[in-house]
């Protein structure tokens, strides 16, 4: 297999917009933040079909899904606190709570069935077929 399937190329778009967000995020803020810059190295071993890929990826979903739990479990506690003060709000504009907790675990479980697909497994593997003289 010589391209990557279609959900692979997907992910790798995302993951390519996430570096450049955590990039120009990195530069404008002037830190490092390693849960956003630590897509470029799964990034770079998807696009360059490294032997390490796969585990970087799956790895790299563990991270997210702590993150995501960590955020849950934390908004959960703020929720039970004071409920009217757990709220997303984007450019001044409030976002459902269950529809960002919904989305992000859409995202997740896509990431986990590209992450452990057979198509992926095949693509990243390299195989060369030696010609006997």
């Amino acid at each position: 297999m010589k391209k990557p399937t279609l959900p692979l190329s997907i992910i790798m778009i995302l993951y390519a917009i996430m570096t450049a967000v955590a990039t120009w995020r990195a530069i404008n803020i002037q830190a490092v933040d390693l849960f956003s810059l630590g897509v470029v190295p799964v990034l770079l071993g998807l696009m360059l079909r490294t032997s390490w890929a796969s585990i970087a990826f799956k790895a790299y979903l563990a991270i997210q899904t702590l993150g995501l739990t960590a955020l849950a479990g934390t908004a959960i506690i703020a929720y039970q606190i004071s409920p009217q003060d757990v709220k997303i709000a984007f450019n001044n504009q409030e976002i459902p709570v269950p529809l960002v907790a919904i989305a992000a675990t859409i995202l997740l479980v896509f990431q986990y069935w590209v992450a452990f697909s057979k198509s992926t497994k095949v693509y990243l593997e390299h195989t060369t077929v030696k010609s006997r003289i």
